[in-house]
């Protein structure tokens, strides 16, 4: 048996109460935990990293740096690492709590700590546990679903950061391993409900703020690959058994027959616009070894392409996520800006010498 690596939790959120609550509890719970604090600052001068270290003394300490370019990776990279790898090796605490900057995507952070946790790398004496996402459920539905923007509320990461807090969010719940739920279920039903259509299907999920103690959270070990295959397009599906009683919906749409480029175009709103959460992979037939991704929530869509196909065959999969009567018109919508069967059937050599009118959003095609 090697040598006991020392846990550490990440904790995602979009809301600084929240997330300053459960680290909170989570000092108090267990006294021999240590909590690192980020929050970025950034204008067009410069940025700042503010780093906050505090157990169930209290702060431990509270530093401002520097930043060359104020974001994410930029701070795990220059200040996160070595500072777990300075409180693992203090020996007063038995756990790190790493609570994100508000609205930050938990993915890419612990992409780069997984590569640091490797064997003869700076925290190769750590492991990492839970990744948790807390979600407030009087709220949740107009974050997710509603237009709007993280720099609106003050919680942009950069001065140019344009993304939606439903972006956010869902970024956060799908990939985590636990959700940590405030408010009752009873009071919130349709959030409740929505939640249950949009994280991970083999995540968990725990209402109460603090109904997870340490223990729990470092109980288990995180699967950076199954975490991972939960945000991955090509792995997209709706989650089994998500609950309808209270009028939240999930729509599989699903074929083998790729977008029309010209159609898709111009019909790209009938999918991707008003109160949905959408996400999903297609083609097209003017570049038909591409796997185009699709993500759309908080009223903004974006599509793009993520590479060659797998080894299996290409085909087109979105799943949007409601709380209205849009079913009927997205299915139709789909339907639309789909070749058609007899368009299929004559082949598509054609397609490869016409204009490519998706380019600005996937950029140029191979050869081109």
């Amino acid at each position: 048996m090697g040598p006991v690596r020392t846990p550490v939790v990440v904790l995602s959120s979009i809301d600084p109460v929240e997330r300053d609550a459960v680290v909170a509890g989570l000092l108090v719970d267990a006294p021999r935990v240590v909590a690192v604090r980020h929050d970025i600052h950034d204008d067009e001068d410069g940025g700042t990293l503010r780093r906050v270290v505090a157990d169930a003394s209290g702060v431990v300490e509270d530093e401002t740096v520097p930043l060359e370019h104020a974001c994410l990776s930029c701070a795990v990279r220059e200040d996160a690492v070595p500072t777990l790898a300075r409180l693992a090796a203090d020996g007063r605490w038995d756990a790190v709590v790493l609570a994100l900057p508000v609205s930050a995507e938990s993915l890419p952070v612990v992409r780069a700590l997984g590569w640091a946790m490797r064997a003869g790398e700076p925290l190769a004496c750590l492991r990492l546990a839970d990744v948790v996402a807390t979600v407030d459920l009087a709220t949740f539905e107009h974050d997710l679903l509603g237009d709007d923007l993280l720099d609106e509320r003050g919680l942009g990461l950069t001065h140019d950061d344009r993304r939606s807090v439903g972006e956010a969010i869902a970024a956060q719940v799908a990939h985590a391993d636990l959700v940590l739920v405030t408010g009752d279920a009873a009071d919130h039903p349709v959030g409740s409900d929505l939640l249950d259509h949009v994280r991970a299907a083999d995540g968990r999920r725990t209402d109460g703020r603090y109904g997870a103690g340490v223990a729990d959270l470092v109980a288990r070990e995180h699967r950076p690959a199954t975490a991972e295959r939960r945000l991955d397009p090509a792995h997209v599906a709706p989650v089994a058994g998500a609950p309808t009683a209270h009028g939240v919906w999930s729509l599989d749409l699903r074929t083998r027959r790729p977008f029309h480029p010209e159609r898709l175009l111009h019909g790209v709103h009938r999918l991707g616009e008003g109160r949905l959460r959408s996400r999903g992979r297609f083609w097209v037939p003017s570049r038909p070894d591409t796997l185009c991704v699709w993500d759309g929530a908080g009223g903004q869509l974006s599509i793009g392409a993520a590479g060659p196909w797998p080894t299996e065959r290409a085909d087109t999969r979105i799943v949007v996520v409601g709380t209205g009567d849009e079913a009927p018109a997205l299915r139709e919508a789909f339907e639309d800006v789909l070749l058609t069967t007899a368009e299929v059937r004559a082949g598509l050599t054609a397609w490869l010498g016409r204009p490519d009118v998706l380019a600005p959003w996937l950029g140029e095609r191979a050869g081109r």
